[in-house]
């Protein structure tokens, strides 16, 4: 068989396959569950922060930010859906970069910048979800000095 033809669907495989884990399968399998889980993250995230509130977006404020991460069931919700959509966008890129990206090294240099860029982010979002102090650096002239007196 020349370069030109397409073997027959049926036919038997004249390469040796990969006997290592198949990491192209996994990405795969990974984008659709991750999918799936971030459309509940996000609808849920969006009907508690837009559609339930009393004023609806204009309850968003500081306040509302600061009581929702004083929850540890807010806070690991936010970080899963930070989590997931990262690795999940990053996936997405990586595929778009192997499949338009033809020079070896600029592939995998650009593939190495994706994950790094995306492990900052994550341990930097993730770091503002579980550190957060609404009362961090407030002074008596801000409107948050007797909540922040009151926690102490």
């Amino acid at each position: 068989m020349t370069a030109d033809t397409i073997a027959a669907p049926r036919a038997p495989h004249s390469a040796p396959r990969n006997k290592g884990a198949n990491l192209e399968k996994w990405g795969w399998v990974y984008m659709r569950a991750s999918g799936v889980l971030l459309v509940v993250l996000i609808f849920g995230h969006l009907l508690v922060n837009l559609v339930l509130p009393e004023n609806g977006v204009h309850a968003l404020n500081f306040a509302f930010v600061a009581g929702k991460f004083a929850s540890p069931f807010w806070q690991w919700w936010d970080v899963l859906m930070l989590w997931l959509a990262f690795i999940h966008g990053a996936n997405g890129m990586r595929t778009i970069v192997n499949d338009y990206v033809h020079n070896a090294t600029v592939r995998k240099t650009l593939v190495a910048v994706i994950w790094i860029v995306v492990a900052v982010m994550i341990v930097l979002g993730t770091l503002v979800v579980f550190t957060f102090d609404p009362c961090l650096g407030v002074t008596e002239t801000s409107t948050l000095w007797e909540m922040c007196q009151a926690g102490a």
